[in-house]
């Protein structure tokens, strides 16, 4: 009780002491700060906001190229599989098809780590073209991944309305579900994944 008295009777001259102390600002304000501001999201933004793509987003993450989804000035393409259509894969993007098996290959856990690591860049950049807006009726958009394409098909089924990119499937029957709009790029949410091997 005591004790919490004294405390309670201190705080005035603690408070004193501080003020002699403090630094007094000037109030000369030569310059206006304005926060940077964006009228549309960035690619990271959508990306962060998507729950149905977050799986996708924890690959690219793990990569130095993710830096151009934040980059106002790197326009890009994202065709972003859904957590389902990356969980239904066989083999994980970490994987890759070409992991060896633990039957008789040894190897070390760096090498591991450094193949996983370039397992999912390839995966990743098989799922960005590298340029923004595209046309989705063109046959072929060439893909970060060298030698990779991503290709176009009109649904047989179509009446010509709706979007764009309602009216396409990409190889192997896959189907855009999706797409959001971003200040350096446009997001395309699909139901399978780009095969890249």
């Amino acid at each position: 009780m005591r004790l919490q008295l004294l405390a309670l009777l201190s705080l005035p001259l603690l408070s004193f002491a501080s003020q002699e102390q403090q630094i007094v600002m000037s109030n000369d304000v030569t310059t206006d700060y304005s926060p940077a501001t964006n009228t549309k999201p960035t690619l990271a933004d959508l990306l962060t906001i998507e729950p149905s793509a977050s799986i996708f987003y924890s690959y690219a993450r793990e990569l130095e190229l993710s830096a151009m989804f934040s980059e106002p000035s790197t326009r890009s393409t994202l065709f972003a599989p859904t957590n389902k259509a990356v969980m239904a894969l066989a083999r994980k993007p970490h994987q890759g098809a070409s992991m060896p098996s633990d039957e008789g290959i040894h190897i070390s856990e760096e090498e591991f780590d450094k193949l996983s690591k370039q397992n999912v860049e390839r995966w990743v950049s098989a799922h960005i073209v590298p340029k923004s807006p595209i046309s989705l009726e063109s046959e072929e958009q060439p893909t970060m991944l060298d030698g990779k394409s991503i290709s176009f098909t009109p649904i047989t089924k179509n009446d010509g309305q709706g979007p764009e990119w309602s009216r396409v499937t990409l190889e192997d029957g896959v189907r855009i579900v999706d797409m959001k709009e971003g200040l350096n790029g446009v997001l395309y949410l699909i139901d399978g994944t780009i095969a890249y091997e």
